[in-house]
C-alpha cells in the first residue's frame, strides 16, 4: 500500500511520524492530510537511507535543488560533489536533471549518495537515449518513454516530474495564442514536438493509468509538470498555462482515486502582482494539491543574479500558499551551475523559504528567528553563527572583520546599540 493508501485506511506510518516529528505536529494531523491529498511524503517504499520529509499543508516550506550533467559537462564526481553541497547547505530534496554522460549510471550513483528526497525527470533519459540510437529524440516511442519511468521508480526515486498535461489541445491552444518564448520546458517542449511528428495525443495522458499503475508500485509520488509554464513575464498567466493547469487538476482527482500521491508544479516567470493570483488559482483547480513551483522568477534581466530575482517570487509564492520551492541558480540562463552555483541557490531559496514561513506563523520558524534576535541583542556571537542559515560563511566574516576592543561588530565598535543600551539603560 501507499502512503495515500495507509493514510485513507486511518494507518500512522512511520514516515508519518517522522514528518511530524521533524514539524512539531500531531502524527494523526500529517495522516488526515496525506488522506485528503493537501500533503505528500515522497519516500519510495523501495528505498530506506533518505531523511523522511512532507510537503504540503501545515508544513514548512521545503526546498529543492537541481543538479546533473549535460552534454558539455558529464563529470560524475562533479554531480556527487553538487550533491554533497546541497545537502550540506540545507536542501530538503535533490532533482537529478542529467542529459549528457552515462545517464543511469550518475543517476544510480547521485541516488546512494542522497540522503534526502531524490526527484528525476524520465523524458530526458529517454530523449537522450532515442538520440543516441537514431539521431533523433523524435524517434522515441510510448514504450521507451514508460520504461523510463518504470527504471527510475524501480531504482529507489521519491518523485519524478511528467508532463501529462500537455495535450493536443493545450499546443493548439498555445498556437492560437503566440507567445514570446513559446515552450521553455525541455520536457514539454520534447513531447509536444514528438506529439506533432507522430499526429499522436500524448501518451503520459493518454495512457495515464499505466502511469498510476507505475507510480502505486514504488509508492512514487507524481509531481505533474507544467509543461507551459511562462518563460518570460510577458507570457505569465496566459490561456496556454491555464489550459494545461485544469488538465492537471483532472490528473490530480484520478492519482488520489488510484492511491498514487501527486503534487503540481507552477511557474516560472511571473510579475510579483499575479503570484499570489496563479497560487489561488492553483489550489482552487487542484484541489488544494501541493503546489510545487520554480521561482518564480519576477523580472527577466536578472540574469547571473537570478537566485535572487527567483527568492523574490518565491517567498511571495511560499507565503501565498506554495509548499516546495525549486531553487534557481546565478547561472540560470547562462551555464549549468558549479558547485558554488548549487550553494548559493540553495540559501537564496532557504531564505524564502523561512521568510514565508514566519509570514504564515509556522511555530518552529518564528523560535528560531526570535532566538537570533536575542542572541544579536545579547552579543552571542556563536549562538547567531549556529542559528543563521550559513554558519561557515558567519564565521569567516566574523573572523576576517571582528573587533577585539568591544566585542562588538566592526562597524560600530564603540558605538554598539546593544553595549549602549544595555549600560544604560539597565
Amino acid at each position: 500500500m501507499t502512503q495515500l493508501q495507509k493514510a485513507k485506511a486511518g494507518k500512522i506510518t512511520p514516515q508519518m511520524v517522522a514528518v511530524a516529528d521533524s514539524e512539531g505536529l500531531d502524527p494523526e494531523f500529517v495522516r488526515r492530510e496525506v488522506a485528503n491529498g493537501r500533503l505528500v511524503i515522497p519516500a519510495n517504499s523501495g528505498r530506506n537511507n533518505q531523511t523522511v520529509y512532507g510537503v504540503g499543508l501545515g508544513l514548512s516550506t521545503k526546498v529543492n535543488a537541481n543538479i546533473g550533467t549535460s552534454a558539455d559537462f558529464s563529470s560524475l564526481e562533479d554531480e556527487l560533489e553538487k550533491v554533497k553541497t546541497a545537502i550540506e547547505t540545507g536542501a530538503h530534496a535533490v532533482m537529478d536533471l542529467s542529459t549528457g554522460g552515462e545517464i543511469k549510471t550518475i543517476r544510480q550513483a547521485i541516488r546512494q549518495s542522497c540522503s534526502v528526497m531524490l526527484g528525476t525527470v524520465p523524458i530526458y533519459q529517454a530523449g537522450q537515449e532515442a538520440v543516441d540510437r537514431n539521431g533523433s529524440v523524435l524517434s522515441l516511442t510510448a514504450e521507451n518513454i514508460f520504461e523510463a519511468i518504470e527504471n527510475h521508480c524501480a531504482e529507489g526515486v521519491d518523485f519524478i516530474t511528467v508532463h501529462c498535461g500537455i495535450t493536443a489541445r493545450a499546443v493548439q491552444v498555445l498556437k492560437d495564442q503566440g507567445r514570446i518564448t513559446n515552450i521553455t520546458s525541455r520536457g514539454g517542449s520534447i513531447m509536444a514536438a514528438w506529439m506533432a511528428a507522430h499526429g499522436q495525443e500524448n501518451p503520459l495522458y493518454h495512457q495515464y493509468d499505466r502511469l498510476l499503475n507505475i507510480a502505486k508500485r514504488h509508492d512514487v509520488t507524481l509531481s505533474l509538470g507544467d509543461a507551459l509554464r511562462p518563460g518570460c513575464i510577458a507570457d505569465g498567466t496566459d490561456r496556454a498555462q491555464v489550459e494545461e493547469l485544469l488538465t492537471l487538476g483532472a490528473l490530480v482527482d484520478r492519482a488520489r482515486v488510484a492511491g498514487v500521491q501527486v503534487m503540481v508544479e507552477g511557474p516560472g516567470h511571473l510579475a510579483l502582482d499575479q503570484i499570489e493570483t496563479n497560487i489561488k488559482l492553483q489550489k482552487s483547480i487542484c484541489k488544494e494539491a501541493p503546489f510545487y513551483v520554480l521561482g518564480p522568477l519576477v523580472t527577466d534581466i536578472g540574469v547571473g543574479y537570478d537566485h535572487i530575482t527567483s527568492a523574490i517570487g518565491g517567498a511571495l509564492a511560499a507565503w501565498a500558499g506554495a509548499d516546495f520551492l525549486c531553487y534557481v541558480t546565478p547561472t540560470e540562463h547562462l551555464a549549468l551551475p558549479n558547485n558554488e552555483d548549487v550553494r548559493q541557490g540553495v540559501l537564496a531559496s532557504l531564505i524564502a523559504a523561512h521568510a514565508a514561513d514566519i509570514a504564515k506563523g509556522h511555530l518552529k520558524a518564528r523560535q528560531r528567528n526570535t532566538a537570533m534576535a536575542k542572541a544579536r541583542a545579547s552579543l552571542d556571537w556563536e549562538a547567531m553563527a549556529n542559528l543563521s542559515l550559513d554558519p561557515m560563511h558567519f564565521r569567516q566574516v566574523r573572523h576576517n572583520r571582528h573587533t577585539t576592543a568591544t566585542g562588538a561588530c566592526s562597524m560600530c565598535g564603540h558605538l554598539c546599540t546593544y553595549k549602549m543600551t544595555d549600560e544604560y539603560l539597565k
